[in-house]
């Protein structure tokens, strides 16, 4: 096995059941390392082993490979991780709105990025890194979003499309954290709300309301805020009139998010109906901060089907022309 291959793979498996960042980002920077060395060097056990980026994990991986075996903590994760789950609506989804690279709380470069999006098959993918205010995910001033942007739209190519987009923080009086120009620049806009989360009930209801008719917005992303599972513990859900945002949402053409992430399964089904019913639009995302990460949209899509999305509302299964006319 190509042992290139094997800690890749490692490294999306990892990813893919949120392992511990750094345990994912050993293995891919293994990979790099590995691919930069000399022949002389990949071929040589000791000097191998004393290569910086090469760790007594990643090295038994290496080896393993280099003599012909699928390394052992390779098959121990495909026996271990939760295979991608299939389903009609999975097929039918053709890209993601929802993602984070290095530049803000993801692991990986936006090239890494973009390359994970197109193995997946994806027709288009969003790179929404954190606003300002996130400080805590070295969310991107105007000045680094702006530098950003033709970085992400450079990655397009071939049939893929890799869209320049912000998760912008919804603030306390429903105003994003962006340079409201600088929002008109970018392919897609969604807003999240990230602080005061225990708001009353009166005041993030309009807060929300603010935001999605906030022209430039596209997405309301996991709309409760809630924690289900993982290692960053619980957290109950945001209260807020669901109904009232909801008929916002759908007066603004704003998707209400499908969140993908097991941890966070938001919205629930219950608001989901409540979106259904208010006619809104839907958007499946990752929300992956690792290219692993990419894959969960088949959770997503099997909240949406459990829930009786129909799929022509989910603006994910939509071709990319008639993806940007709406976000537009």
């Amino acid at each position: 096995m190509d042992p290139v291959a094997a800690l890749l793979e490692i490294a999306s498996l990892l990813e893919r059941e949120r392992a511990s960042r750094y345990r994912a980002k050993a293995f891919r920077q293994a990979a790099a390392t590995f691919e930069e060395l000399p022949e002389e060097v990949r071929t040589d056990p000791t000097r191998l082993r004393a290569s910086r980026g090469i760790g007594e994990s990643t090295f038994a991986v290496i080896r393993q490979a280099q003599n012909g075996a699928v390394p052992d903590y390779l098959v121990e994760l495909r026996g271990d991780v939760e295979p991608e789950r299939v389903s009609e609506l999975r097929r039918k989804l053709r890209g993601d709105l929802h993602a984070h690279t290095d530049w803000s709380d993801g692991t990986t470069s936006i090239a890494v990025m973009a390359a994970a999006a197109r193995a997946q098959g994806h027709e288009y993918q969003a790179i929404t890194d954190h606003s300002p205010r996130l400080r805590v995910a070295r969310g991107l001033s105007a000045e680094r979003l702006r530098e950003q942007i033709p970085l992400v739209r450079a990655e397009s190519g071939d049939g893929f499309t890799l869209l320049a987009g912000i998760e912008v923080d919804i603030l306390e009086d429903g105003a994003l954290d962006q340079d409201p120009d600088l929002l008109a620049e970018l392919d897609v806009v969604v807003a999240s709300v990230h602080s005061k989360l225990r708001m009353d009930a009166r005041p993030m209801t309009a807060r929300m309301i603010a935001a999605v008719s906030h022209p430039r917005v596209n997405v309301l992303g996991h709309c409760t805020g809630r924690l289900v599972e993982g290692d960053r513990g619980t957290r109950p859900p945001s209260v807020f009139d669901a109904a009232a945002v909801f008929a916002a949402c759908a007066e603004n053409g704003v998707a209400v998010e499908i969140n993908s992430r097991p941890e966070r399964q938001d919205p629930p089904d219950e608001l989901i109906a409540i979106a259904l019913a208010a006619g809104c639009l839907f958007s499946i995302d990752s929300d992956a901060h690792a290219p692993g990460q990419l894959s969960l949209l088949d959770h997503g899509a099997e909240t949406a089907e459990r829930a009786g999305v129909p799929a022509a509302r989910i603006v994910t299964t939509w071709g990319l022309e008639r993806l940007l006319a709406w976000t537009e």
